[in-house]
């Protein structure tokens, strides 16, 4: 996901995207009854102290304990501190690494978020927001009346439930009620997570920050991935009654509703960022299941390359794209955002493209019901369709000029696929996200919308396993951005 500022690890509220229905408050996602990963059981002597600190027992809490904590006024200071140490018990206990400190834990409301959240949006004229900008229009989920930064702050603004800070080594949780704050079972579950992640793989470090909006959402298919896949073990054992679990009071929506303000999500957005949320616990159970926990930290170690990877458990690697710009007439890259200029948006992004301008257009790509054709236990979503899948590699290249006196915009989108019929599948869906806009095609093989967020120009060029998209305001300029392509 490609954002600005500071990486956080977020837990996301589910959204029945194919019913387009509200975010729901509670837990990310209710665990389906199912086999629990299997964890050891402490050698102990009923609830006494241990020796010395050991695997589910946290701050005086075991992992089984009862603690007297109640919801239904808020929670008070000493009430927060058992919670915690009794949770930080049981995501040790469940995923078998020992927490080295204690992971500070602070409630704040979503006005508060949203706040915190435009900060770090930074100005929507920045040269990155503006490169950005062209990648989020390539996949027709933000057009000309709506930045992508703004887009994305208030899509996470009204779904993110909680996050951790790594640089801040502090999870923060998002309630409605600040004045008598409450904490969700999973989402807590799920922000420790992060921070045990933290303290045994560094979250700060290189490996895990993604060059592209691909590259993004494959790591977060592990590191999500993890959360999730423990969050929903946890659930589980409440859900069971194995667990005696604290319960947010119904009448003020738990942890996650509430607060003023904003514009909502984007449906193409969050479909795009939940992605990690959906296929990464079942990236990790196919872990799990070949190798325990440690082929879990093995991946946290070496995370994946490519939402494919995540989507449809391979380890295939993206074929190289060589590209070198042939632009004329003052029209070039952002050579110093994404990789050399150019971001790889994969596909994950390309499945949420075809499934928004379906869901918001009637573009005729994908079955938008499709959405939630899973047959995985730990699957939410469904992302892999026909003109999506296949995918081989992408690398989309905003361009920019000033020669009219003031800055237009377009770009080139190459698109590599496994066979030729991945590449038709693709382009044929393309074309019909351009038809469902209202698009001309004039004589020269251009396409032009006349009208509407997505106005400009467009070639379309089908060569082999690779489809090129060149976009312009005008037809003249998708000429002079990539003029070897003209007819």
């Amino acid at each position: 996901m490609r954002m600005t500022g500071p990486r956080v690890l977020l837990v996301v509220a589910l959204v029945v995207l194919a019913g387009c229905a509200a975010p729901v408050s509670g837990p990310a996602a209710s665990a389906p009854s199912q086999e629990t990963t299997q964890t050891s059981t402490p050698d102990r002597d009923g609830f006494s102290d241990p020796d010395s600190d050991v695997l589910g027992w946290e701050n005086g809490y075991w992992y089984d304990e009862s603690i007297d904590v109640n919801q239904s006024d808020g929670l008070s200071d000493a009430e927060v501190e058992a919670y915690v140490a009794r949770s930080m018990a049981r995501v040790e206990h469940i995923r078998q690494l020992e927490f080295k400190e204690e992971a500070p834990v602070d409630v704040i409301s979503r006005d508060e978020y949203r706040q915190g959240s435009a900060n770090n949006t930074g100005a929507s004229d920045s040269e990155f927001n503006r490169w950005n900008d062209q990648v989020w229009e390539a996949l027709f989920i933000t057009g000309e009346r709506e930045s992508s930064s703004s887009a994305i702050g208030n899509t996470t603004s009204s779904a993110v439930l909680g996050f951790y800070s790594p640089r801040a080594g502090e999870i923060k949780v998002v309630t409605g009620t600040p004045d008598s704050p409450t904490i969700d079972n999973a989402t807590l579950a799920h922000e420790l997570v992060h921070a045990l992640q933290d303290q045994h793989f560094d979250l700060t470090s290189e490996r895990f920050s993604g060059q592209t909006q691909d590259g993004d959402l494959a790591i977060d298919g592990i590191v999500e991935g993890d959360a999730s896949y423990v969050e929903k073990q946890y659930s589980e054992r409440c859900n069971s009654g194995e667990w005696d679990c604290v319960a947010p009071p119904a009448a003020n929506g738990g942890s996650g509703s509430g607060g003023s303000g904003g514009a909502g999500p984007n449906l193409g957005v969050l479909l795009t960022i939940y992605q990690p949320y959906s296929d990464g616990p079942v990236y990790v159970h196919s872990l799990y299941e070949q190798g325990g926990w440690e082929a879990v930290n093995d991946a946290l170690r070496n995370p994946p390359v490519s939402s494919e990877q995540t989507i449809h458990l391979t380890d295939e690697e993206p074929v190289p794209i060589e590209f070198e710009s042939t632009a004329t007439n003052g029209w070039e890259t952002f050579p110093n955002q994404g990789e050399d200029g150019s971001d790889t948006v994969g596909e994950a992004s390309i499945y949420a493209m075809m499934w928004y301008q379906a869901r918001m257009n009637g573009a005729d790509t994908i079955n938008i019901r499709g959405l939630l054709d899973t047959s995985d236990q730990y699957d939410t979503y469904n992302y892999d369709a026909k003109p999506s899948a296949g995918w081989g590699n992408d690398r989309l290249f905003p361009y920019k000029t000033t020669g009219s006196g003031e800055t237009e915009y377009g770009y080139v989108w190459v698109t590599e696929w496994d066979t030729e019929q991945d590449a038709k599948q693709f382009e044929t869906a393309y074309l019909n996200i351009l038809r469902a806009n209202g698009v001309n095609t004039l004589d020269n093989g251009i396409y032009v919308v006349p009208d509407g967020e997505f106005n400009d120009a467009f070639r379309v060029v089908r060569d082999g396993t690779r489809v090129t998209i060149v976009n312009g305001p005008e037809p003249e300029d998708v000429d002079q951005i990539r003029p070897e392509l003209a007819s």
